[in-house]
């Protein structure tokens, strides 16, 4: 064994100063393998050439069998961070504002809580929106407009000419179209300033965290429990605070989750999911158009004020609105100890 260690090490080390490309190395000490293994299995047992090779059949098969499962597990994970890192990442935005900048932002500059620290954490900021339908067409078009420096939106569906009532960052020229694609182009074109990444798929389990590792905050506009349960877990588990929005026919909530600052998380306030048919999705019960737009509003909001620091969030506190009645009200959240996701269980 020694020697055929010994020649694949030349056959690489010769290659390298030929300037053999990796691969084409790779495959000649693949072949040299194939060699050494076809000699085992053609020559009589005590062969002189088998026994300079040293070994056994099952052993070098063994070998083999082993190699090919190591690079099999890199192509598997290699695969798995190029779906969650964008193709091309982009640059960090500057701090520094422009005078473009500055002039867009001007309302927010002159605003005390917010002014010129507010609006470079703004621009600091990497805020990914989960769903790019209709709570996060508003969530979408107001923090790009309020300077969000990085926004990734996260979404596997396209956009349909049922998602217009309410979805106001997609166009009837865009149906059929990515949503994610369709809104990353309708935040452009209302602010050149922000770097929009789009993920067009569905979030999972597996790159959920990674992917939430990446952003300072992440806005939970999706429509299912089970989405929602998965995005808390991963956001509890990176750390990463959460503001989470739902809405249903004429009633819509929101609230900001952080328990590594010692907030509730989702699953302490729903622990488990609704009875079937207690709370149907929009298309079977409906929403009123302008619902999310009031909701997601509120969603933006929250983010804004939590990454600048301005006025008091909604952490800890879940505000329902009923746009029936025109009422809203604030309740107190409690953390539970023994929640499964962020409790001393957890």
């Amino acid at each position: 064994m020694t020697l055929v260690v010994a020649l694949a090490a030349g056959l690489w080390g010769l290659g390298a100063l030929m300037r053999v490309p990796r691969r084409a190395r790779w495959a000649m000490i693949a072949a040299l393998y194939l060699g050494v293994l076809a000699l085992h299995l053609v020559l009589p047992e005590g062969h002189v050439l088998r026994t300079m090779i040293g070994g056994t059949p099952e052993g070098w098969f063994a070998l083999g069998l082993v190699v090919v499962l190591v690079l099999g597990y890199r192509v598997v994970l290699g695969a798995l961070r190029r779906r969650v890192r964008p193709l091309a990442p982009p640059a960090t935005p500057s701090a520094t504002l422009s005078p473009a900048e500055l002039e867009r932002y001007a309302r927010h500059i002159v605003l005390r809580e917010i002014g010129g620290p507010g609006q470079r954490k703004l621009k600091e900021a990497r805020v990914l929106v989960i769903g790019a339908g209709g709570l996060g067409a508003p969530v979408l078009m107001y923090l790009g407009a309020a300077g969000v420096g990085t926004l990734g939106v996260v979404d596997d569906d396209v956009v349909s000419s049922s998602n217009l009532q309410r979805q106001v960052i997609h166009t009837d020229s865009r149906i059929g179209q990515p949503k994610v694609f369709s809104a990353a182009a309708a935040v452009r074109a209302q602010n050149p300033f922000v770097e929009l990444r789009p993920y067009n798929r569905r979030l999972d389990a597996v790159t959920a965290g990674a992917l939430f590792a990446e952003y300072d905050l992440v806005l939970d506009c999706s429509d299912t429990f089970e989405t929602r349960a998965l995005i808390n877990a991963a956001a509890v588990h990176a750390g990463t605070p959460l503001v989470s929005g739902a809405i249903a026919q004429w009633e819509g909530q929101v609230s900001l989750f952080d328990p590594a600052h010692g907030t509730p998380c989702h699953a302490c306030v729903f622990p488990q999911a609704p009875a079937p048919g207690l709370a149907p999705a929009c298309a079977e019960a409906g929403v009123i158009g302008a619902l999310p737009g009031i909701v997601g509003s509120m969603m933006a909001m929250e983010a804004i004020k939590h990454v600048t620091g301005a006025g008091e969030t909604l952490a800890g506190r879940m505000m329902i609105h009923d746009a029936l009645h025109a009422q809203t009200r604030v309740i107190a959240l409690n953390r539970r100890p023994d929640c499964p996701v962020c409790g001393d269980g957890g």
